[in-house]
């Protein structure tokens, strides 16, 4: 199965929220003067009726009117995309159309463009440099994905023939260790971690020289991510960062800020604050498919500008992939292709 017809299936297995939306805006037209009235509720077809109407016929259309403007505004805004973005998202749309019929499908292959050309600019792999080893420090709330995700890069990477070194730096749970430890003996990848309650900054250190005494590829350091102190997590992140600058004044190299999708709107206060906690230099979003409201990756491409590396949708090694742009924007409108 293609990554693309996972990301189609799951991310919206529960429900094709924004697809939904843009039917219903088009359908759901104002009567005009002199026009026939619509059928009944019950002659109304349903999306089975839609699905196997008569090939050739014609679908409904509406003006793109400021009262229909206004409606896909909402659409977008329920689906996380945010006010702002929302707006714009919706004003690119209108220009050029305005004042002119435009059925659902039309509107979704619109929408489908303005969110690709949104996440282009965005979607960047995980750059790879010649530095041996390369510092990943991977943070984000706890249970967000941080911790799977380092593992199934770190798998990722093994497989594509690349020395990897996982530190388990969440030195205050259990759970988050032993989950590390189940994946890189998965993916052949030594996982090095210090007894609970540790100093991470020092197992970090630990993990540096080790690694580079060895010759590893790449390090991945996993962080806490307890918000509910931001002092005493600023302070962790920044001593972790002090003591690899001692091993490599260019440590860390990359910065990965994983972010669960289920999460919405609050995924974007959660760039801004650990950008300040964190030199940010990218950003991996899990659990798309626990949620129909993916347009929070838009609103956080528009806003922010961070490169996105890769996207979940599942638990599976294959559920974390390079972002795509194109197939992303299809499967958040509910195109099939």
């Amino acid at each position: 199965m293609s990554f693309f017809k996972k990301l189609r299936d799951k991310m919206f297995r529960s429900s094709d929220q924004i697809g939904e939306g843009l039917e219903a805006l088009v359908s759901d037209a104002p009567a005009q003067a002199g026009a026939a009235a619509p059928p009944p509720e019950s002659a109304k077809p349903g999306l089975l009726g839609r699905l196997f109407s008569a090939p050739g016929a014609e679908e409904p259309r509406r003006e793109l009117d400021d009262a229909m403007l206004e409606s896909l505004e909402d659409v977008l805004i329920q689906a996380d995309m945010g006010v702002e973005t929302a707006l714009r998202v919706s004003a690119n749309i209108a220009e050029g159309r305005y004042g002119k019929k435009i059925s659902a499908s039309e509107l979704r292959q619109a929408l489908a463009a303005e969110v690709a050309r949104i996440m282009t600019p965005v979607a960047r792999p995980l750059p790879l440099y010649p530095t041996k080893p390369q510092v990943v420090l991977v943070v984000g709330v706890n249970g967000s994905g941080k911790t799977t995700t380092i593992g199934k890069l770190a798998s990722q990477f093994k497989a594509a023939g690349k020395s990897v070194v996982i530190a388990a730096g969440d030195t205050f749970r259990a759970a988050a260790v032993e989950q590390l430890q189940v994946w890189g003996t998965r993916a052949g990848v030594p996982v090095l971690t210090a007894p609970e309650g540790s100093d991470p900054a020092s197992l970090a250190f630990d993990a540096f020289t080790k690694a580079r005494a060895e010759g590893a590829d790449l390090l991945m350091i996993d962080t806490a991510g307890r918000l509910q102190n931001r002092a005493d997590l600023m302070e962790e992140l920044a001593k972790i960062v002090r003591v690899l600058r001692k091993v490599d004044p260019t440590a860390p190299h990359n910065t990965l800020l994983v972010l669960d999708a289920t999460t919405g709107q609050n995924a974007v206060a959660q760039v801004e604050i650990f950008r300040k906690i964190a030199d940010v230099s990218g950003l991996v979003m899990t659990k798309l498919d626990g949620t129909a409201k993916g347009g929070v990756l838009v609103a956080l491409a528009d806003k922010f500008g961070l490169p996105i590396h890769a996207i979940g949708v599942g638990e599976q090694i294959d559920d974390l992939a390079p972002f795509d742009p194109d197939d992303f924007a299809r499967a958040l409108v509910g195109l099939d292709s």
